[in-house]
């Protein structure tokens, strides 16, 4: 099969097949992937599916690039690039086998030839580069039950991920694409026409690809794509907010997250200051309330990285942060509340005095709220802030206003906490108080006795009103039409 296929390809371009080269976009086939499946007793038909436009730009895409002058390279590379834009269907691994080892063996040669500093890629040869990329990439992604359910619970985000399975072809092709975006043959003036924003968009709605591999492909050339492109830098910053936006208040739902806030996290160390207004906008309208999904998990870590960058580029900034952590804080969500004191602790290390005393009062106000947590994790890591120098030297210089929100969570605990850890960590924060200034948590100590046994007494008020209106309500009669609840 393989000769007859070789024996019908055309050796030389007829005037026509110039023409079509110089407007490679109205000749580059747009096959389907039903395109791709040929007819085994007919070996035109075959031949046509599996090298549509086959001398598009005028020479034979089986020759290898090596074999052809100079001259002729672009005009091969287009020819090859015609030749990969048909799609195969990769469900049944025993369809068109040759055909795809054909398709696969061109792509690597086509990997190859962008890899080793090709002359300066021609417009012709941008798009059909593009549109190459575009037919086999830019897919719509099966339904998926994990991907359309919004009420997915914590335990879900671990499942199995699903592996698509024409990623034998897929890698190359997004290899490919790497090589050409970051190939210093590839022109960003004339390129941009062909990545335009309608190309960047499609390859954000990417992300959301169930694959970790393509994911970490893509993560690659956007990225490169926001560095050679600087032209569409504020779009791509625009697209990956509203994919923010779509996950927190929409959907909850999305697989490529962390990825998208990893290009993230190495785009704001590059910016300006002072930072703009929009790049402010996107810290407090994407970033925070990127703390409220259940998933918070999965792409912790990189989230936080971004608002730490964010905060060492401005530090003025802490304070607004915290602000916004309090407002999502998990109270009901232990594992989530570890988290956030997690990202608080660094945010403290960076933050300055005149922005501490600004959130103080509330921030200790909820660290003394999970000092007192029943969740001995959430109570152990509230404590070990004091184990960190400069938080400690924060609440030394603070210590009139914080001392008397936190004594009454220490003094609880140390009473009443059912976790010895936890106990012996309250005790130990209680003594780093008395030595940093004993008479203050005496006065302390002396208010926190004196409301408990103010609490006391209201309780035992309130005990005792309610035992006098069981009696009174027990001797009264029962008279008249007066329901009465009887028990079988």
């Amino acid at each position: 099969m393989w000769k007859q296929i070789l024996s019908k390809l055309p050796r030389k371009s007829t005037k026509s097949d110039v023409d079509s080269a110089r407007i490679p976009n109205s000749s580059i086939n747009t096959s389907s992937p039903g395109s791709g499946r040929a007819n085994a007793a007919s070996p035109a038909v075959k031949r046509a599916a599996v090298f549509p436009a086959s001398v598009i730009a005028g020479i034979e895409p089986m020759l290898a690039f090596k074999d052809v002058p100079s001259s002729e390279k672009l005009n091969l590379f287009i020819s090859k690039l015609s030749l990969c834009c048909v799609v195969f269907d990769f469900i049944d691994p025993v369809k068109n086998t040759h055909e795809k080892e054909l398709k696969r063996a061109t792509l690597l040669e086509l990997l190859d030839f962008v890899s080793q500093n090709p002359p300066k890629f021609s417009e012709p040869a941008i798009l059909a580069a593009c549109k190459m990329c575009s037919i086999n990439i830019f897919r719509n992604f099966p339904p998926n039950y994990q991907s359309s359910n919004t009420n997915l619970g914590e335990n879900d985000n671990d499942s199995e991920p699903t592996f698509d399975p024409a990623w034998s072809h897929l890698q190359i092709v997004y290899d490919f694409l790497l090589k050409f975006v970051t190939s210093p043959s590839l022109e960003a003036k004339v390129a941009k026409k062909y990545i335009n924003h309608s190309f960047i968009l499609r390859t954000i709605d990417l992300f959301h690809s169930e694959d970790p591999r393509e994911r970490d492909c893509l993560k690659a050339i956007l990225h490169r794509i926001y560095g050679k492109f600087m032209v569409h830098r504020p779009f791509v910053r625009k697209s990956i907010s509203h994919v923010f936006y779509r996950f927190v208040f929409e959907t909850e739902k999305h697989n490529g997250i962390a990825e998208l806030l990893e290009i993230f996290g190495s785009v704001i160390t590059g910016f300006a200051l002072p930072l703009k207004e929009e790049h402010k906008i996107f810290l407090w309208r994407a970033l925070i309330p990127l703390h409220k999904p259940k998933s918070l998990a999965v792409y912790f870590q990189q989230l936080s990285y971004c608002v730490t960058q964010f905060i060492e580029k401005e530090p003025k900034l802490a304070g607004g942060v915290i602000k916004g952590l309090l407002k999502y804080w998990p109270i009901t969500n232990s594992q989530k509340e570890v988290m956030f004191l997690s990202e608080l602790e660094e945010i403290l290390e960076a933050i300055n005095m005149a922005e501490f005393q600004k959130v103080m009062v509330p921030l200790f106000w909820r660290i003394g709220q999970c000092i007192n947590s029943f969740h001995f994790q959430v109570a152990e890591r509230a404590l070990f802030f004091w184990n960190n120098d400069q938080v400690l030297n924060l609440i030394a210089h603070n210590r009139h206003v914080i001392l008397p929100i936190i004594l009454p969570a220490l003094e609880s605990n140390a009473q009443n906490h059912w976790n010895q850890a936890v106990l012996n960590l309250s005790l130990n924060v209680k003594k780093m108080f008395s030595e940093m200034d004993d008479s203050l948590v005496l006065t302390c100590i002396s208010i926190y006795n004196e409301e408990q046994e103010k609490l006391n007494f209201a309780v035992k008020e309130r005990k005792e009103v309610w035992k006098l209106l069981e009696n009174a309500a027990s001797r009264q009669p029962i008279a008249g039409n007066t329901a009465v609840l009887v028990s079988p």
